[in-house]
């Protein structure tokens, strides 16, 4: 499928379908394409497409339902203000990885020992944090005290940012949310293995951790984020039983 070269990815394909959705193409009850077809029609990556339809979500026009698929629930965006799009969380999480992978290796080079002590009792706060919310107050500043032991004050900009557009983005709290109720959070032992790494004041393995760690993220919130199609739930189910001479 052609698309509109303005705008954001994720943006194209969500102001696409829901012109199909309006046009009818699409109509109230039915389930979408399933993702993998979605993405291959519109040859954009599948997390592309899960951001665009977090984007039809926010609009009202479309439901997820886990273990059957996105379901069209209304024919035009809510009459409520419209929600603003923002920076996509796949392509925020990719960011990320870039920009703190660098900003770590920067960091081994610099790091103080006190520095290093304070990253330490990050690490137990996420560890011994009984409530998500205070895990994920330790995370971000485990992430932007990486960032100042730089000493280069654009990265401590630039990560600043990439964690404020996390915070704000509409799409990146439905996908957070799902994330939750997965029961994924900081994890500590990830946050420990960058922190070893920083400890060799070597840049190589710093960037490695940083980069280990946020692929780690990415992989964890597509996996809880998948709406698994009953078709292929089935499929698997019997290729299974056919494998291991299983029965229902």
């Amino acid at each position: 499928m052609e698309l509109e070269d303005t705008g954001r990815l994720y943006e194209r394909v969500s102001r696409d379908l829901a012109g199909r959705i309006a046009a009818g193409e699409y109509p109230v009850g039915q389930r979408l394409p399933a993702e993998r077809a979605l993405a291959q029609a519109y040859a954009v990556s599948r997390p592309t497409i899960r951001e665009a339809i977090f984007a039809l979500e926010l609009d009202g026009l479309v439901e997820a339902r886990m273990g059957s698929g996105v379901y069209v629930i209304s024919r035009l965006p809510q009459e409520s203000e419209a929600v603003k799009n923002d920076i996509g969380p796949f392509e925020l999480i990719e960011a990320r990885r870039l920009i703190e992978g660098e900003a770590c290796a920067l960091a081994a080079a610099r790091i103080t020992d006190a520095e290093i002590e304070a990253l330490a009792a990050l690490v137990d706060e996420m560890r011994d944090a009984d409530r998500l919310a205070a895990a994920e107050d330790a995370d971000r500043r485990f992430h932007l005290a990486i960032a100042r032991a730089t000493q280069n004050s654009a990265m401590v900009a630039a990560v600043d940012m990439l964690w404020d557009a996390r915070a704000r983005s509409p799409q990146y709290q439905i996908m957070s949310g799902r994330a939750h109720a997965a029961g994924i959070g900081p994890r500590a032992d990830e946050h420990a293995r960058i922190l070893d790494a920083l400890r060799l004041r070597q840049p190589d393995p710093a960037r490695a951790a940083m980069r280990d760690h946020l692929t780690q993220v990415l992989e964890s919130v597509l996996a809880a984020t998948e709406v698994q199609e009953m078709e292929q739930a089935r499929a698997r189910i019997e290729a299974h039983r056919l494998k291991y001479g299983t029965s229902a």
